[in-house]
């Protein structure tokens, strides 16, 4: 038997990889592993709502705090506006006489904000470490390198790249640096119309599933029009052939939240609550969406239920945040809303923004410290702002 006490450590060293997502490393070019500097009061702290407002009066005009619709109530509370991640984008530009910019989301949709608003405004992330799971499947690497794949299979030429808004700011400047558009939740359908009337094949990034959905719920295509590129595997996992048969390419991405739903949930939910309406997000996967009786963007998810009628019932597959603040919204109108799931599923890197976080951003400012500004270089901002203008032209 071996000694384990004499044992010679292994020489083993950990991968840079390894490293981040130990929480170890940084990586400047992903959303992830980015430690907060400063000091943050405590969350115990019984005055933060006070201090939170004492800050936002003496900024005045010159602070507009945006909200994701994902974010906790108690950051909520403070935001100007709320909205899903491109609304709040043209809702920071809309304000050009705003100094500060503070975004209340993830990183990649404050990189959207300081590429749409004016040089001088500044934007601010609360907590650098609120990224984005789903933009951080794909990097600028893995998809310059998917790029030389398609070009050796023989049909980069014909293929259009469709970048989803929740992606850094590298995928969208690669989006229009080769032709191609962004596209939301509620117009991926009008952007995919538009990209193949620019060419014959689609690279959608980086989520699988809404583009899977959207080809094949709202387009009429098949599963079979659509392959999976796999940065983790040689040439994406596929063969060439593969490629000039597809129609949709589909980048291996997916969010973390909407992929937990299950066909099991909605089979269950249904069960519990005879009569009940499901109602979910197209970031679900396709035998979700399939299922369910209504699909649609977080916007329009809050549409239909303020549309719905009183004594409905409702299964909401999307953030748990969003979803609470829904049901108590509609309470008093007899509207029953409940989360798909029965696992609590918060978006766990959209709520790192806290009141902590915000109190700490909101005070800085008063003191004339500019702390977690989100800058996109020039040339990033460059391409990446002309596949936005892309899409802000679709019909």
């Amino acid at each position: 038997m071996r000694d384990v006490t004499t044992a010679q450590p292994l020489d083993v060293q950990p991968t840079p990889l390894a490293l981040l997502l130990l929480g170890r490393e940084a990586d400047p070019r992903s959303e992830r592993g980015v430690e907060c500097p400063g000091d943050l009061p405590a969350p115990s702290d019984p005055d933060l709502v006070a201090r939170a407002r004492a800050a936002k009066e003496k900024l005045g005009d010159k602070v507009f705090v945006l909200g994701h619709h994902y974010q906790r109530d108690e950051v909520i509370e403070f935001a100007d506006v709320t909205g899903d991640s491109f609304k709040l984008a043209r809702d920071a530009a809309a304000r050009p006489d705003a100094e500060y910019i503070v975004f209340c989301g993830v990183h990649f949709m404050a990189e959207s904000a300081d590429i749409l608003t004016g040089d001088a405004q500044q934007v601010v992330l609360p907590d650098l470490a609120a990224g984005c799971s789903m933009a951080d499947m794909a990097t600028a690497e893995q998809v310059a390198e998917c790029w030389e794949v398609l070009t050796e299979a023989g049909v980069a030429d014909a293929t259009v790249p469709v970048s989803y808004m929740n992606s850094s700011a590298d995928i969208k400047a690669f989006t229009g640096r080769h032709g191609g558009t962004i596209c939301t939740s509620s117009n991926a359908r009008r952007a995919l119309e538009w990209a193949f009337q620019q060419g014959q094949k689609v690279l959608f990034l980086p989520d699988q599933h809404l583009g899977r959905n959207t080809a094949v719920r709202d387009m009429g295509m098949s599963l079979e029009d659509c392959v999976v590129y796999n940065p983790h595997k040689p040439n994406g996992g596929l063969t060439p052939e593969q490629l000039r048969a597809a129609t949709m390419i589909l980048w291996r991405g997916h969010c973390s939240v909407h992929g937990r739903f299950s066909l099991d949930s909605v089979n269950d939910v249904r069960e519990r609550i005879p009569g009940v309406n499901v109602l979910v997000h197209p970031e679900c996967k396709h035998e979700v969406v399939a299922a369910a009786d209504h699909v649609g963007s977080t916007e329009h998810i809050i549409k239909a239920l303020e549309a719905a009628p009183a004594g409905s019932k409702w299964a909401i597959g999307t953030e748990l945040n969003l979803v609470r603040r829904l049901a108590n919204r509609f309470a008093d109108q007899d509207k029953e809303i409940v989360f798909l799931d029965k696992t609590v599923c918060f978006c766990s890197t959209m709520n790192r923004i806290d009141l902590p976080h915000l109190v700490w951003a909101l005070e800085s400012l008063v003191a004339g410290k500019v702390v977690n500004r989100i800058q996109v270089d020039k040339e990033t901002e460059h391409f990446a702002k002309l596949a936005l203008e892309r899409m802000l032209a679709l019909p």
